[in-house]
């Protein structure tokens, strides 16, 4: 995924120079170095690299939220820092076996650290370079820097900002590190232009990733569609099985709990290999189950809470990451793409105990990764219980949240409106009954502190993999089971197998959220106290582990390697610094608090995710006019008369 968003970028950026007369000199990971005025000389070096600059910008800003399709919704808060700086330097050729073009010189190190003390989407440039932009009447494109920068090697330097091209709007990056980050920038202090700002700014990163979301589950789609066309069993739409379903379907919804339908494990289809005789790509779904996929996401989204974690792009990361998983549940020998004959797709069936040839079931999973904590209040259960006393009780004080989220989510699949969306995903009452199975076993996986279910977890693992040389029907689709299931947990937590940056960036969302659970007095614990020694223990008695069972089930390859690595290091990182970061995330969330006590939240609203939400217990109806999507933020009745970083606390 890097590779390809690098290569994207900086074939982009290669056109840009060529046009600009911009000569690129190398790549170094993710930095991209060149350089104007040499071989060929240019007087106008400065004005040619800061025209260069902002193209590489705006182009930067666009590529990256047309890639989101492909390498997922965070892909769109990627932006650059940029540094110029202007003198003399030392060029030529190094010989050699791989010579190229050099540059060397106290001009190529200032350039560096420009960049390197700058901010994101913001162009850093020297006093030199703003002299030489000036000078050439461009005085309007500059403005200095309010902080005194200190660069390594440097000392204190003034330094300037270039102001985006005039006829091109600011970017706008849906994250509070970037609201932060632009907070010395003078802001209007009119409420309302600030609270649209905020509203576009949020409406526009969940759009995006109900956009992502549907592209990835219409592609599902076509696979359940070209399988079942290939399979010679094209959608049954006779009044009889219609009926059939429809009963089934009722049946379902007004039946017993979901943690009473988990089953010991899900019997999937045996291989067919006419499944590989039709291509995905050619199969037409139709613009209504198109349309009503993306109102179904669209009402999935406005569900989620106005929580710091448990919110909309949470669940996003965690269908991004199960389908990260899914997409790399291969054989060794066999990868996915290449089997398409029927002796190689069944070797590839059997090795993934048929989850890979069976597309009804990856929809099924990431569907419930998607819904897995829609309607989720901020709490955990055992808090929950005590707040929602009726809604505990319906539930029996079992995986509360999770029990909730299935039925909201089940709840509105199963309105008339998504008639077509659902007689896409299933056609005959077999199919029904195993997609409902899937996502109730899946969803409920995510809730790992329930005893009784740990305990059932655990021994269907000893079944599944403390036998060998069981290839039983039954044994396989145990297996498949206890694969899924791990697939979703390890989904849910994997901020912690990631980057250390991804880490502590949900980390921190996570204590934000128990730590306004705390100042609203719904817990009487300090999220502060013994948050670090938790962190511990939930590597050494979670995490890790799970990292290490991915690998003993022996279809993710070297994934679960890179899964099991980044939790080890994440660890050993946080033993160090994880005081120090603790006490950062407390420092923060405290200010925020403090803002936060001057916005007015009107009922159903939120700052979060910016959309309505819906919301309903088992025993009541579920909403006929679940239609509105983006909404609002709530009024501010109090600001600061002035003061930027008010107003950027404020915005943040």
């Amino acid at each position: 995924q890097v590779f390809v968003l690098l290569e994207n970028i900086y074939r982009a950026f290669d056109k840009i120079a060529v046009q600009r007369r911009i000569f690129k000199v190398e790549t170094i990971g993710d930095c991209y170095v060149a350089v104007c005025g040499l071989p060929e000389p240019n007087k106008e070096h400065a004005v040619a690299m800061a025209k260069f600059s902002r193209d590489c910008m705006e182009k930067m800003d666009s590529l990256v939220h047309r890639l989101e399709a492909k390498l997922g919704p965070d892909t769109g808060d990627l932006s650059m820092r940029f540094g110029l700086h202007s003198g003399p330097v030392t060029a030529g050729v190094l010989r050699g076996d791989r010579a190229r073009f050099q540059l060397f010189g106290d001009t190529v190190n200032t350039a560096a650290r420009m960049e390197s003390t700058g901010m994101r989407d913001r162009i850093h440039i020297s006093q030199e370079t703003a002299d030489l932009i000036i000078a050439a009447g461009k005085s309007h494109w500059v403005v200095p820097r309010e902080d005194v920068v200190v660069a390594k090697g440097k000392g204190e330097m003034r330094t300037f900002w270039l102001l985006p091209r005039e006829d091109v709007a600011p970017s706008t990056k849906a994250s509070s590190e970037t609201m932060e980050e632009f907070g010395h920038v003078e802001v209007s202090m009119d409420p309302e232009p600030m609270v649209q700002a905020v509203t576009a700014v949020k409406s526009d990163k969940i759009q995006r990733m109900i956009d992502w979301n549907c592209d990835i589950l219409l592609q599902l789609l076509r696979l359940i569609g070209a399988k079942r066309q290939a399979s010679r069993r094209a959608s049954i739409s006779g009044s009889a099985m219609d009926t059939e379903l429809d009963e089934l379907e009722r049946e379902i919804s007004t039946g017993g709990l979901p943690v009473d339908e988990i089953v010991e494990c899900i019997e999937l289809p045996s291989f067919d290999s006419a499944a590989y005789e039709k291509d995905p790509r050619f199969v037409e779904i139709g613009e209504a189950v198109e349309a009503q996929l993306h109102s179904f996401v669209t009402i999935v989204a406005s569900m989620y809470r106005d929580t710091p974690f448990h919110n909309f792009e949470h669940a996003s990361h965690v269908s991004m990451s199960t389908v990260k998983l899914l997409s790399r549940i291969v054989a060794p020998t066999q990868p996915m793409q290449e089997s398409e004959d029927g002796v190689a797709g069944e070797e590839l069936h059997d090795h993934t105990y048929g989850i890979t040839s069976d597309p009804l079931t990856q929809f099924a999973v990431v569907l419930s990764a998607l819904i897995h904590d829609a309607d989720h209040r901020g709490v955990p259960n055992f808090i929950l219980a005590k707040e929602e006393e009726r809604l505990a009780q319906v539930y029996r004080n079992k995986s509360i949240a999770e029990q909730n989220s299935i039925d909201v989510a089940w709840e509105v699949l199963m309105e008339a409106q998504y008639h077509d969306l659902r007689r896409a995903i299933y056609t005959t009452a077999e199919e029904l009954r195993r997609f409902r199975q899937l996502v109730v076993n899946t969803v409920m996986a995510t809730d790992i502190f329930d005893k009784d279910l740990a305990m059932l977890r655990k021994s269907r693992w000893e079944k599944a993999f403390g036998v060998e040389d069981d290839y039983s029907p039954e044994a396989t689709n145990r297996k498949a089971t206890v694969v899924m299931e791990h697939l979703i947990q390890a989904s849910d937590v994997s901020h912690t197998m990631q980057h250390w940056h991804v880490y502590t960036k949900w980390n921190e969302r996570l204590y934000r959220e128990m730590y306004a659970a705390y100042l609203a007095g719904r817990t009487d614990k300090d999220p502060t106290d013994g948050w670090y020694e938790g962190e511990i223990k939930f590597f050494d008695g979670w995490v890790i582990p799970l990292a290490k069972k991915l690998k003993e089930c022996g279809v993710f390859g070297v994934s679960s390697d890179e899964y099991l690595n980044y939790a080890e290091k994440n660890r050993a990182e946080w033993v160090v610094r994880g005081e120090d970061v603790l006490e950062n995330f407390k420092a923060k969330a405290a200010a925020k608090s403090k803002v936060m006590k001057r916005i007015e939240y009107g009922d159903h609203v939120g700052v979060g995710n910016g959309m309505k939400r819906v919301a309903f217990a088992k025993d009541e109806p579920a909403p006929e006019q679940a239609q509105s999507m983006l909404s609002s933020i709530a009024s501010i009745d109090a600001l600061p008369e002035k003061g930027n970083g008010q107003a950027r606390d404020l915005l943040q």
